[in-house]
């Protein structure tokens, strides 16, 4: 079935820019978005999604009522809801394997929505700017051609992507927007910080560092983060890289070194330190099971 805005089908575009021409509702939306100002979540009532990580849930959740990521910049920031059910996904994608990721995240709503109940399919895309490499301008068509190729009608809500993400600052391109967050109660979409990436940060980002696929980190049925069993393959000479400037990490190890947040070259070196002192991901799962981490007086604690 095809993609649509404003109940009517989307043509398949070259170019964001042919996007946002064809249908200026879009980009009028767009324009409205980069002017919020980020709002800071509470973690209390987060559900923070990492790279290459997608969760879902219901408005009857009672342990998580905003799902939120940020740190993207090639990257993009996928919202789907239903809104007869309320049942909403949020995923991070970052072009690794976006036509499988997709019917994931279409799974992962309508699993959660009544057939019968009325209601349609929503989507949200944010992220990407107009990066050299044209990196973000892929991503964006990729995402949206897959949308296309489900069997759902999925109606484009908000599409602030690539070059209606973009800025530009003493002559260097760079989003405008980095973070997002749902409220899952609500539906309501919006720019936002978190303070919080837990539960298992630097577990989450050492499987996604090491070439982790998308994964589901949320079982909403027991409201429990739901991390691993994963593997990666021992590797010293990462140490490496906890010698080298800052620039040389940027260049070498990020999508847009211009454009990182400032923790990038932090959050990079603490994620190394953790697979340096857990060299076999098999100890982390003791008899191969996940870890799981239920909500416990406001915060995420291992079960």
């Amino acid at each position: 079935m095809p993609l649509l805005t404003q109940n009517k089908r989307i043509e398949r575009v070259n170019a964001t820019a042919e996007l946002f021409s064809k249908y200026p509702h879009l980009k009028e939306s767009a324009e409205q978005f980069v002017c919020r100002s980020p709002e800071p979540v509470d973690p209390e009532q987060l559900l923070y999604v990492q790279q290459r990580e997608f969760a879902s849930t219901t408005p009857a959740d009672n342990s998580v009522s905003v799902l939120g990521s940020d740190d993207a910049t090639t990257c993009h920031l996928v919202v789907l809801r239903h809104t007869g059910s309320g049942a909403t996904c949020l995923a991070h994608c970052d072009g690794s394997s976006t036509w499988t990721e997709v019917p994931l995240i279409v799974n992962a709503v309508t699993s959660k929505s009544n057939p019968d109940k009325d209601g349609r399919l929503e989507l949200h895309l944010v992220g990407g700017f107009d990066d050299d490499n044209k990196t973000s301008q892929s991503l964006s068509l990729n995402i949206l051609a897959a949308f296309q190729k489900q069997k759902e009608d999925v109606h484009l809500e908000t599409c602030c992507i690539t070059d209606m993400n973009d800025v530009t600052r003493d002559g260097v391109h760079r989003p405008v927007v980095y973070g997002i967050g749902v409220n899952v109660k609500t539906g309501h979409m919006f720019p936002a910080s978190f303070a919080c990436r837990g539960p298992a940060e630097e577990l989450r980002s050492a499987r996604s560092f090491s070439g982790g696929q998308m994964v589901d980190v949320y079982d909403s049925s027991r409201e429990l983060v739901r991390i691993g069993p994963c593997r990666w393959t021992p590797n010293e000479d990462m140490s490496f890289w906890l010698s080298q400037d800052d620039e040389t990490i940027l260049q070498f190890l990020s999508t847009s070194p211009s454009a990182e947040p400032p923790h990038f070259i932090q959050h990079i070196k603490s994620t190394i330190r953790f697979l340096l002192d857990h060299p076999r991901a098999d100890e982390l799962f003791p008899g191969g099971q996940a870890q799981l981490y239920r909500r416990s007086e406001g915060a995420w604690a291992r079960v």
